[in-house]
């Protein structure tokens, strides 16, 4: 083996060396980055602009559906679960308390005679109005809610106002699912705090 023929093996061997070593570190990034999603997808924590809080244990944090959506999480429970949805639009923006309390209402048919439970809370120097309605879901538009009416549905929902804010919560789903949530959704909203 002459000279040539020994140098450019050795660089030959450098180069196979240098490309297993960047394919080693980019297959670590890469292990390392799905892991962190991972963890901030089941992480409870939620951490929206100027606001943070925890989920219930057992939801599920999920990639937002809609760029609309600031966050959302899928529920555990019988007939398919619920679904909770965060909606943040910027400070001071989407509307009064009264014309969002009004939109929800609007997405819900009520049996005759039904009555729907509203309150307002003081947590942690935020307000929070929440709702509790149970019903007909109406087929949403825009993408937006159920394609076909949901009967006997029940959505929790609550507005956050405070700096920052406002902030859209809604839990939605069967009854039957939504229903057990109550306490876990009340919660959740306890533990509302600025970041």
């Amino acid at each position: 083996m002459n000279m040539a023929d020994a140098s450019g093996a050795t660089s030959s061997r450098r180069q196979r060396k240098s490309w297993k070593t960047a394919l080693f570190a980019v297959l670590a990034l890469t292990s390392w980055s799905s892991a962190c999603n991972d963890q901030r997808q089941g992480d409870p924590e939620l951490e929206l602009p100027a606001l943070r809080l925890t989920l219930p244990a057992d939801w599920q944090r999920e990639t937002p559906s809609s760029a609309m959506r600031a966050a959302q999480a899928r529920v555990p429970g019988p007939d398919g679960g619920a679904e909770l949805t965060v909606f943040h639009f910027g400070e001071g923006k989407g509307g009064s308390v009264a014309e969002n309390l009004q939109r929800w209402v609007d997405q819900m048919e009520f049996a005759p005679g039904a009555s729907t439970r509203r309150e307002e809370l003081s947590i942690h120097g935020f307000t929070v109005y929440w709702v509790d309605f149970a019903g007909t879901l109406k087929a949403g538009t825009m993408g937006m809610g159920p394609a076909e009416p949901l009967a006997d549905a029940r959505m929790l929902g609550a507005i956050v106002e405070g700096p920052g804010g406002p902030w859209y919560f809604k839990l939605v789903g069967p009854s039957s699912a939504v229903g057990p949530q109550r306490e876990a959704f009340l919660r959740m909203l306890e533990t509302i705090r600025t970041r």
